[in-house]
């Protein structure tokens, strides 16, 4: 069970991100139903650690073993999707996440997996270009440059 629930005010998520970086590109994604990008992982199940989830949703969505370098940030962030409209109060970990022993550093610039029913299209974004790109969070786009060395707690308000 997915730790994500609906109410009459919003959503809340408990979500895990990886921070994928190979030659000063950071990947990202879409899928079917969203114009913006944001970072591959998932939500945390019920009883399952943030540390086994991200590694879950990495074989999940990428079909790659890859290991935890470590957590960068903790983000308690409140916002409306663009797409459904509803408002969430999201908390995520971020890791940084190594993959460089798996195929992901040879894929192509853009690829595409299938996850459930929606196809996911993965992006190998120049770092430099963030700051022109549609990504959410919009923290990421300030803090990829300066990687924490050890779990920094952040609360971000995008509505």
């Amino acid at each position: 069970m997915d730790l994500t629930f609906k109410t009459g005010e919003g959503i809340f998520n408990y979500r895990v991100c990886a921070i994928i970086i190979n030659d000063s590109k950071l990947l990202a994604m879409k899928n079917d139903n969203t114009a913006y990008y944001y970072l591959p992982g998932g939500r945390v199940e019920l009883h399952e650690s943030a540390d086994d989830a991200i590694l879950r949703e990495m074989r999940e969505e990428l079909c790659v073993d890859a290991q935890v370098i470590r957590p960068l940030w903790l983000n308690q962030n409140f916002f409306i999707e663009d797409t459904i409209g509803e408002k969430f109060h999201e908390l995520c970990i971020y890791y940084l996440v190594d993959v460089t022993n798996t195929e992901l550093v040879n894929t192509a610039e853009i690829f595409t997996t299938r996850e459930s029913r929606h196809n996911e299209i993965f992006y190998w974004l120049s770092i430099e270009s963030l700051k022109d790109v549609y990504l959410y969070p919009l923290f990421i786009k300030d803090k990829i440059n300066d990687l924490p060395e050890s779990l920094e707690l952040l609360t971000t308000w995008e509505y």
